[in-house]
């Protein structure tokens, strides 16, 4: 449908303009005068093409807002002004256009919830959820307080887990790039260099001039086997089954696997807590913690403990048969299970991984950092010295 532009005054005077969607002004006009607007101009927005890889809007840009909201909602303001005035100060233009919208919607009667589901590539069903509980209870104030403290923790372990990946990923493709290099123009100057002087070449002088060869012959090849790794790997990860088995397998990698595996527990409780604490039932908690865990290993453990909580029995056996829950977590869930004190012993659980998730980080960067640098001057002079081996030969037989 068109979208329009309209400016007003209200019924006490005061001014208003905004944007809405409608078949043609006539509708504009109507809907306005359910709210006691009056309309003194109206102008149809130029269809615009945008071209949008994904949502267009940061996890941090939605976190920023969410506390902002609730420092809004807390300060007393009304609701659609405060979507108002938050649509108007992103910076992000496509945020700022959901922003406008979801207030568009709230000013004809929808409920912020479904206001919001509207843009699930945006507001998950997590933070609808939430909305929508802190709405149903009247205390949207505290559920968005809440909801603002979640998402800036996960964001916060998000980066810290990405920050570990991004330094040996960094140090990896220099290192290709650097041996590349040697091995497609710096190795094939030797090579012809050693053949007009017809020396008699030591093996891992011809081992390297071998792989040079390989890599110039083959270079379009390579490329396709690469592109066709890259295919392969995300129409796996895209399958429900086969994406399982590789998330199995980054949870047992030597080093990664156990980052991985700490911070998937802390998002769990931090997640599952935050929908119990917040009134959210816990099928429909464990329902959309399964859906926002990204880890089909994960996903099928908490499906299964729904299953578990379905039929009378406890939630703690499908976690522990996952392999993925450490015995400490099993038995804090168990005991806030048999308590009632579930989504504190949750909190408490998340606070801990928290912490363990830094202290991993710090461990795994120690680690990789110098490895790494080894591994590199390795590689690089292992190919020079290749390279620098014949020279040797060819200047003792000079001297003699």
């Amino acid at each position: 449908m068109p979208v329009f532009d309209y400016i007003g005054k209200t019924s006490t005077g005061q001014p208003v303009s905004g944007t809405l969607e409608a078949k043609n002004k006539d509708d504009i006009i109507k809907l306005l005068r359910k709210q006691r607007v009056i309309v003194s101009k109206i102008k149809k927005k130029p269809k615009q093409i945008n071209i949008v890889i994904g949502s267009g809007v940061k996890t941090l840009e939605v976190s920023r807002f969410t506390r902002q909201f609730a420092v809004m909602i807390e300060a007393g303001l009304p609701l659609v002004q405060c979507l108002d005035i938050l649509a108007t100060q992103t910076p992000n233009k496509i945020f700022g256009k959901k922003l406008a919208d979801v207030r568009d919607s709230v000013s004809s009667g929808s409920t912020l919830a479904n206001a919001l589901a509207r843009h699930k590539k945006v507001f998950d069903e997590l933070y609808v959820n939430m909305v929508e509980a802190g709405e149903v209870g009247g205390a949207l104030e505290t559920i968005l307080k809440r909801l603002a403290e979640y998402r800036e923790k996960a964001d916060a372990i998000k980066r810290k887990v990405k920050g570990a990946m991004t330094y040996p990923a960094i140090v990896t493709t220099m290192l290709v790039g650097i041996a590349w290099v040697m091995l497609t123009f710096i190795v094939p100057i030797f090579a012809g260099m050693f053949e007009s002087l017809g020396a008699d070449l030591p093996k891992p002088t011809k081992i390297v001039i071998g792989v040079s060869d390989f890599l110039q012959s083959n270079l379009v090849l390579i490329f396709l086997v690469m592109a066709a790794f890259v295919v392969a790997y995300k129409l796996l990860n895209k399958n429900p089954k086969t994406k399982y088995y590789i998330d199995l397998i980054k949870l047992r990698m030597p080093i990664f696997g156990t980052l991985m595996r700490k911070s998937a527990v802390a998002k769990f409780s931090r997640t599952l807590s935050t929908l119990m604490q917040s009134g959210v039932n816990i099928i429909d908690a464990l329902t959309i913690t399964s859906k926002t865990s990204g880890n089909k290993v994960l996903e099928r453990a908490i499906r299964n403990s729904i299953i578990s909580i379905s039929q009378g029995e406890t939630i703690t056996a499908p976690l522990e048969e996952s392999k993925v829950f450490p015995p400490m977590v099993i038995q804090m869930i168990n005991v806030g299970e048999k308590t009632g004190n579930m989504d504190e012993m949750l909190s408490r659980v998340a606070d801990f991984y928290d912490e363990e998730v830094d202290a991993a980080v710090e461990s795994l960067t120690a680690l990789i950092e110098p490895l790494m640098t080894v591994v590199m001057g390795v590689v690089v002079g292992a190919l020079l010295v290749a390279m620098y081996l014949p020279m040797f030969d060819i200047m003792g037989k000079i001297k003699g």
